[in-house]
């Protein structure tokens, strides 16, 4: 720290050069996050001081926060889910295992979950002390239901599926997983963190919400598709008791109990969530994912053509491809752990960026 202060053109001057050093997201083609909605932006920067850490003392910003629940509940076919705002799907895949370890107690507890899980998993399972029982994909890169039976016993605690998988963009068979849930009484968590905000957009889908029987807690994240401000992220539970299983006391605070994990919470990304899903409406998502859908099956007939087989047909917005294994500057792209190239079909990856990321892609390789 400086003995004496700067001055603000000095900061922001060494700031505005910090900034340019980032990659704009222009030429992003791997990131599931995207350039924030500018009503977003506006409705964060109103909230930018507010903590729902200690919401007795942010009441109006506490009530948007339940607003936000309640739309996403209402989306997910179970409009009285009890949930709360967290810092992404890491945050909340932690507190769904939590969750399940108090809810469903076991002598040795472990959790069995697709090899495709995102590796937040591996953090909460590492800080919980649960056995992680990876189960394999099928041909399809989907979880095995069949493979995620047999890997139950009766210290299992929780199964998880993943609704739009980091990597290929799969849906599990969410359906089945919640039967075997509900035979073998285990908490169910559906990650769908990214997933979330594209398939009940789509024109056609199999149910992975809470409109599955078994669904015991759902993980959505609106800085994702729902083009928030970061972090933005929620986890909801269809029956408020489990949330409640974790609560502690706080009694210097205005409320005397919470069952978050964070403590001070910003509400400029709430905020920010909740006016993107008002502004944009249920047509207006459709319209989005559907542009989306659309520039990932145009990336995939142009790769095809230079002879970049699809690795799987996605259900969402990522593209995976066999090779190649570089790119052209100036675009950023990403691997898979079997060393597929991948791209993510994000709101700003729009029409002219794919086009030209083609003809980049046909120069390079010709």
């Amino acid at each position: 720290m400086h003995n004496h202060g700067r001055t603000e053109e000095e900061i922001f001057s060494n700031l505005s050069l910090k900034r340019r050093e980032d990659t704009g997201y222009g030429s992003i083609l791997s990131s599931m996050c995207t350039v924030p909605h500018p009503v977003a932006v506006k409705a964060h920067n109103l909230f930018m001081e507010t903590n729902l850490g200690d919401p007795g003392l942010f009441k109006g910003t506490a009530d948007i926060e339940q607003a936000l629940i309640s739309r996403l509940g209402t989306l997910f076919h179970e409009p009285e889910a009890c949930g709360y705002a967290t810092s992404g799907g890491t945050e909340s895949n932690i507190q769904a295992l939590r969750m399940a370890k108090v809810c469903k107690k076991r002598q040795r507890p472990n959790v069995v979950l697709p090899e495709s899980v995102h590796f937040s998993f591996r953090k909460a399972c590492d800080m919980l002390c649960l056995d992680m029982r990876t189960v394999p994909l099928d041909e399809r890169y989907r979880m095995d239901a069949g493979l995620a039976k047999e890997a139950i016993d009766e210290n299992t605690c929780c199964i998880v599926g993943v609704a739009g998988t980091t990597e290929y963009g799969m849906i599990d068979p969410i359906k089945e997983l919640g039967q075997i849930a509900m035979d073998h009484d285990l908490f169910f968590h559906v990650d769908a963190a990214f997933g979330g905000m594209v398939i009940p957009f789509l024109a056609r889908h199999e149910p992975f919400d809470f409109l599955v029987p078994g669904v015991s807690s759902l993980a959505v994240d609106p800085h994702k598709m729902g083009m928030s401000t970061i972090p933005a992220g929620c986890l909801l539970v269809r029956e408020k008791e489990m949330l409640c299983a974790l609560s502690i006391d706080t009694p210097y605070l205005s409320v005397k109990q919470e069952f978050t994990l964070g403590g001070t919470r910003p509400g400029g990304p709430v905020a920010g969530a909740l006016a993107v899903l008002d502004y944009l409406g249920r047509d207006g998502m459709e319209a989005i994912v559907q542009g989306c859908m659309n520039n990932t099956r145009r990336l995939i007939d142009g790769m095809e053509t230079f002879g970049f087989s699809r690795a799987v047909t996605p259900d969402v917005n990522v593209a995976t491809f066999n090779g190649p294994k570089k790119v052209p500057a100036p675009w950023r792209v990403s691997c898979t752990r079997k060393g597929h190239l991948r791209i993510v079909c994000m709101p700003h990856v729009h029409r002219d960026i794919i086009e030209k990321f083609i003809r980049d892609i046909g120069e390079h390789h010709a």
